[in-house]
């Protein structure tokens, strides 16, 4: 068979991958025979398109899933999309508005629907389809939707459920609303950024008195609501003030001025406006106090009924034409530039406003205690561990979690109203009317309403390692039974308490087990600069492109090559440009061994030591990489093959047994040879599918279904450590030498001899046709040369080694040469002497900073020695 001079993977990755699909490689079942090796992939949402995060935790996934089918498991990859509301329905209105001239409020909900599933259809799967082209082996047969009939129905029977357990409740609450996308959002839902505000002193007026009493607030547009001040009440200055009545500017409303050990009396003037509607914590005060609650913003950001005169203005343009009424009015004290977080929309980057609301909610405390325990038990192990510590404050001090959201695309809250108000939850419309006939038994069914609100995206995502597999539909069946709980969660740290912990509190309460084994934690990708990858600075390229231009293979190694758990990958283009070399490397080592000649012919010397080394090499190697691989350090599985493959295989071996210009081979090294490269190809397969696939095939002839994705993977075996010490000693005097020539400009055809003086000679003598063969050496003497010769001693070990450089090199030039860095490393030896004389500063430097400096001298010594003994052999 034939190889091109170059590899291309073009061909090379489409060919493979619809092979691989075309076979059913991909594709699990349950087998009793196996054991199961189960990945759910994070969904990624179905408005999505490939970013480099996706690159980072989808090959990693595949590596893994790659790996255990290779070891004989039955490996199972589930994909699948999330119908992420927020994000699709604002996609949806967009389009409706801009192709169609439509408003969301002036068509029905049916209709929305409707428009809102032809779009998934037609964009929805795009993201799946990029994957594949990075060499994703998931079981696409096996593909979910987070809305698809029975996973709704799933989410639907949960709510009813949790709801007759008393843990869903309906109830006025504080919440995060965002303005643009006129919903609630979950405290996790909210991104928290560091702004530059304005903070406003305004003063109000106490009540039949000639004083006043000054707040601070960064919102003044709230001030329309305030229904209280509040002081400490141990603080001196406003003692005589508790009980009078302030007046709220602009409104003269008279509200009470209170007092509460909440206020802290040092921070900002020591008095708070009190809003109940508009802050959580000015919300706890005012149920403590029974206050009322004024809302002064609408839900979609403008001024309500009960803003007076701003009523309809946006609460921006309100902030401002308040603070110049304030002015008017000359109550605006001062204005002060801070520095404070403000809480955005995760999902449309509006500006939330904290505000009541009407919501149904998840009581947390009692479901997340099973969550909490088997993380910080070690049954769920996360790697990197150091994320347990957030991972346990976040648990500790778990908030009930918000699960309405006021949009259309998503489940249906399965609650159903009574003309009265009142309400009853079911899983059907005919068994809510039978429910409700309990409350009015002469209701019609026509006259019950169901909740006009969706469920949280990740009410139905926290679900998914036990619906993918139908657990809900039928809680026995043969693949939950065998699948579940999955094996590896490969997730994002910032969706830690967002997904991964609402899985294991489901996975607890609905299998009474975990829904995975280990949790391996990604860092952020980043550029070189440090920032976040995003398409707002424009620092994040195409994954498309890269593939392009660096191949699948390419850009795998080059995401893994710097990506630790949990730590933030630097990501660098260059990266990918190594992976691409790495490819090119091995295509040009698989021509080298096929384009040899074999002959059956006795096997030189230097063979047999280089495939005795190799041998034990490659199971040292292995035992390291599969150490890696269990401690979920696969950066390390990856540079420990790239290194045995580059160095050790290429560099090395291959040098070792490469026979001379125009001679064959051995056929005994030939298979040899052969067979390192497909044990290389096995362990590499994993990290770069497509070249190790099309090596394996270059290698010999194979039946259709002997592809390297289903071989079986390497064991690692015993080895013998002194093989490998000795070898060592060996590339050290190859080095030496290499290192001489290159000095020294002694070009590598120039035949090179040898003194060597040791205790041991046996082992030179050993791998004397080692050392002639790589360090281009003609003799080997193995005594001291004789006195007078000119040339370069080096110490390996304890042994003394010399390299006559006579009729080799200008002995004038070459003395003058050595003269000069002589003179150099004398005088910076003085120089550090000097300083280690120094008592002032051996006695108050830090430790490692003295030790360095001897570290110095002691260097400077020894190449002092060298450059004297070399001059001495002139």
């Amino acid at each position: 068979m034939g190889l091109s001079k170059t590899y291309d993977p073009s061909q090379v990755e489409e060919k493979w991958y619809q092979y691989w699909q075309e076979n059913n490689f991909f594709h699990s079942e349950p087998n009793k025979d196996k054991e199961p090796f189960t990945i759910v992939i994070p969904p990624p949402n179905v408005t999505g398109v490939l970013h480099m995060g996706h690159m980072l935790n989808n090959t990693i996934q595949d590596v893994l899933v790659r790996r255990a089918r290779m070891q004989g498991k039955e490996a199972c990859w589930v994909p699948g999309t999330d119908h992420a509301s927020i994000a699709t329905e604002a996609k949806v209105v967009k389009m409706l508005k801009e192709e169609k001239g439509l408003d969301k409020k002036d068509i029905s909900r049916e209709d929305f629907l409707k428009h809102a599933w032809d779009w998934k259809e037609k964009y929805g799967g795009i993201i799946l389809e990029q994957l594949k082209k990075l060499g994703a082996s998931c079981d696409w047969q096996r593909t979910r939707f987070t809305m698809e009939e029975d996973l709704s129905a799933a989410v639907v029977e949960v709510f009813v459920d949790l709801y007759n357990k008393g843990y869903i409740y309906r109830g006025i609450r504080m919440v995060n609303w965002d303005p643009k996308g006129k919903t609630a959002l979950s405290d996790e839902e909210v991104i928290h950024k560091e702004v530059e505000s304005n903070l406003y002193y305004v003063k109000y007026k106490v009540k039949d008195t000639d004083e006043w009493i000054t707040i601070a607030t960064t919102r003044p547009e709230t001030i329309l609501g305030d229904t209280a001040v509040c002081v400490n009440p141990n603080d001196e200055r406003y003692k005589t003030l508790i009980g009078k009545k302030a007046v709220v500017p602009m409104v003269n409303r008279e509200v009470p001025i209170i007092a509460d050990e909440y206020v802290d009396p040092e921070f900002g003037t020591g008095c708070l406006k009190i809003t109940p509607a508009h802050d959580i914590n000015d919300y706890e005060i005012g149920l403590k106090y029974n206050l009322p609650s004024i809302d002064t913003i609408n839900d979609d950001g403008t001024m309500s009924q009960d803003a007076a005169h701003y009523e309809g203005m946006d609460r921006f343009k309100a902030r401002k034409k308040v603070a110049e009424e304030l002015e008017q009015l000359q109550q605006l004290v001062k204005i002060e530039k801070i520095t404070n977080k403000v809480g955005y929309s995760e999902r449309t980057d509006a500006v939330i406003e904290p505000k009541l609301s009407v919501q149904w909610f998840l009581k947390m405390k009692e479901i997340s205690k099973p969550a909490l325990k088997n993380v910080m038990n070690d049954n769920i192990k996360f790697h990197p561990a150091k994320f347990k510590n957030t991972y346990k404050y976040w648990m500790e001090n778990v908030k009930d979690w918000c699960i309405s959201r006021q949009l259309w695309w998503g489940q249906r809250i399965p609650a159903y109203y009574l003309p009265d108000g009142s309400y009853v939850v079911a899983d059907t419309p005919e068994k809510a009317f039978e429910l409700a006939k309990e409350k009015q038994s002469d209701i019609q069914i026509d006259q019950l309403k169901q909740d006009e609100d969706v469920l949280d995206t990740w009410f139905s995502s926290w679900l998914w390692p036990i619906s993918v597999f139908d657990g809900f539909k039928n809680p026995d069946n043969e693949e939950i039974n065998y699948y579940y709980p999955t094996s590896d969660l490969v997730t994002a740290p910032e969706i830690l308490f967002f997904w991964v912990a609402r899985m294991i509190m489901a996975g607890y309460e609905y299998k009474g087990n975990l829904p995975f084994k280990n949790v391996y934690l990604t860092g952020i990708v980043r550029d070189k600069q440090r920032r976040k990858m995003s398409k707002s600075l424009g620092n994040s390229p195409d994954p498309l492109d890269l593939i392009k231009q660096y191949s699948a293979d390419g850009v795998r190694t080059g995401m893994l090559f710097s990506s630790p758990a949990g730590n933030d990958l630097l990501f660098d283009e260059k990266l990918c440009e190594q992976g691409r070399n790495f490819c090119n490397k091995i295509w040009n080592a698989l021509r080298l061994i096929r384009g040899w000649e074999v002959k059956d012919q006795n096997t030189p010397e230097v063979n047999q030591i280089a495939i005795e080394w190799f041998e034990n090499r490659f199971n040292k190697a292995l035992g390291e990489i599969e150490e890696s691989y269990e401690k979920y350090k696969i950066s390390d599985a990856l540079m420990g093959v790239y290194k045995l493959i580059w160095d050790d295989f290429c560099s090395w071996f291959l040098e070792s047994i490469k026979p001379g210009f125009g001679e064959p081979i051995d056929k005994a090294t030939y298979e040899k040879a052969i067979g390192f490269f497909e044990q290389l190809m096995k362990v590499l397969h994993p990290f770069m599918p497509f070249i190790t696939e099309e090596a394996w095939h270059s290698l010999r002839e194979r039946n259709e279904k002997e592809c390297l994705i289903v071989a079986s993977y390497p064991n690692a075996h015993d080895l013998k450590a002194s093989t490998l010490q000795e070898a060592s000693k060996v590339f050290a005097t190859i080095g030496q030498i290499r290192n001489l020539r290159k000095e020294k400009n002694i070009p590598n055809k120039e035949s090179l001899d040898l003194y060597i003086e040791a205790g041991d000679l046996d082992f030179h003598k050993k791998y004397a046709s080692w050392i002639k063969k790589l360090a281009g050496i003609g003799n080997i003497h193995f005594n001291k040369p004789a006195d007078g010769i000119s040339g370069s001693k080096f110490i390996v070990g304890s042994d003394e080694i010399f390299i006559p450089l006579e009729g080799l090199i200008d002995s004038k030039e070459e003395k003058q040469s050595l003269e000069k860095e002589l003179i150099y490393f004398e005088g910076f030896l003085a120089s550090v002497n000097k300083k280690l004389g120094n008592e002032r500063f051996v006695n108050n430097a830090p430790k490692e900073v003295v030790d360095k400096e001897k570290k110095k001298r002691d260097d400077a010594i020894s190449k002092i020695d060298a450059l004297k003994s070399a001059l001495e052999s002139l």
